[in-house]
C-alpha cells in the first residue's frame, strides 16, 4: 500500500478532528449533560469514533462500500442515543429526531443500494491505497455528520422550548418538501439511467434544474434549522451552520463541481449536452421545463 508523504494529507485527520472538538465545545454550551460530559460532546464524539472504528475494516479490505451506509448509520444511531439520553423530551424534540433519522435511512439506502449495483465508487480509487488520505476521508465524514445535524442535536440535547410552534411547522413544510424533490429526482434519475445508458439526464426534475437532488437536499436541512432555531442560545447558535455547510460542501467542494466536471469530460463536446447546460440552471429549478433550441 503506498503512503502519502505529503504534510497537508497527514494534517487532515487532526485539524479536521480540532473543528469537531470546537463544535462540540460550542454546541454544549447550556445543554443536558450526562455526568459530567454534555450530551452534545458526546453525540459529536460518537460520530467520529464510529467512522475511525469503521475505516479499520475499510482499510484492511481496501473498500469503500459501506463508507455511506456508515454515514447513514452514524446519523440514526446517534439521533437516537440522543432521544434515549434526553430528559423532557418535547414535540420538538420528537420532530427533529424523527426528520433526520428518516432522511437517513432513506438516502443509506439508496447510496449503499447504488454502490451494491455498481461495484465499487469511482471516487476512491485513488484515495484507498493511501493511508492517510483513506484516513481522512473517514474523518471528514465524521465532522460532515456533526455539522449537518448540528442544529437539530443541540436542540434535542438542549434546554430550549420544545414546544410546537409556528418554527416548527413552517421547517416540517420545508423539510417535507427538499426531502420530496430529493426522492423524486434520485427515482427519476435511476430510471433513467436504467432505460438510457451513457446518456446524461435530462427528464422530469433535471429538466428544470442539473442537480435537483442537491436542490431539495438544501432545503430539507434549512428546514430542519428552522425547527430548532427556537430552542438555541447563545453559543448554540453555532448550529445554523448546518444548512450552510450543506450548501457549501454540495456547490463548491465535493457534491456541484466534481460532477460537473465529470459530466463536461463526459458530453462536453456532444451538442445537445452543451444545449441543456445553457438552458438549465445548475441548481435552482426553473418552475417550467425550459426549451431547446
Amino acid at each position: 500500500m503506498a503512503a502519502s508523504s505529503n504534510p497537508r494529507r497527514i494534517l487532515v485527520v487532526p485539524v479536521v478532528a480540532l473543528v469537531g472538538a470546537l463544535l462540540a465545545w460550542a454546541g454544549s454550551a447550556g445543554g443536558q449533560r450526562l455526568g459530567a460530559v454534555p450530551l452534545f460532546a458526546m453525540a459529536v464524539g460518537a460520530a467520529y469514533f464510529i467512522q475511525w472504528l469503521a475505516f479499520v475494516p475499510a482499510w484492511l479490505r481496501q473498500t469503500e462500500r459501506h463508507f455511506d451506509l456508515t454515514g447513514a448509520l452514524t446519523y440514526i444511531g446517534v439521533t437516537a442515543g440522543l432521544l434515549a439520553a434526553v430528559a423532557g423530551r418535547g414535540p420538538r424534540t420528537w420532530l427533529l429526531a424523527a426528520l433526520v433519522m428518516i432522511w437517513a435511512a432513506r438516502l443509506g439506502t439508496f447510496l449503499f443500494t447504488r454502490i451494491r449495483r455498481a461495484g465499487s465508487d469511482g471516487r476512491f480509487d485513488d484515495i484507498k491505497p493511501d493511508l492517510p488520505r483513506f484516513l481522512g476521508v473517514w474523518t471528514i465524514q465524521g465532522l460532515w455528520v456533526s455539522l449537518t445535524a448540528s442544529a437539530a442535536w443541540i436542540a434535542v440535547s438542549g434546554n430550549g422550548s420544545q414546544r410546537f410552534d409556528g418554527y416548527a411547522v413552517a421547517g416540517a413544510l420545508l423539510w417535507a418538501l427538499g426531502f420530496g424533490i430529493e426522492v423524486v429526482a434520485d427515482a427519476q434519475k435511476s430510471a433513467f439511467n436504467a432505460r438510457h445508458k451513457g446518456r446524461f439526464v435530462d427528464a422530469g426534475l433535471w429538466s428544470r434544474s442539473r442537480h435537483p437532488n442537491y436542490f431539495g437536499e438544501i432545503l430539507l436541512w434549512v428546514g430542519v434549522a428552522i425547527i430548532a432555531l427556537p430552542a438555541l442560545s447563545g453559543w448554540q447558535f453555532v448550529g445554523l451552520a448546518s444548512p450552510v455547510f450543506v450548501a457549501l460542501l454540495l456547490t463548491r467542494v465535493s457534491g456541484i463541481p466534481l460532477l460537473e466536471k465529470r459530466a463536461q469530460a463526459r458530453w462536453g463536446d456532444d451538442p445537445a449536452y452543451r444545449a441543456y447546460v445553457e438552458a438549465t440552471p445548475v441548481l435552482i429549478p426553473r418552475l417550467t421545463r425550459p426549451g431547446r433550441p
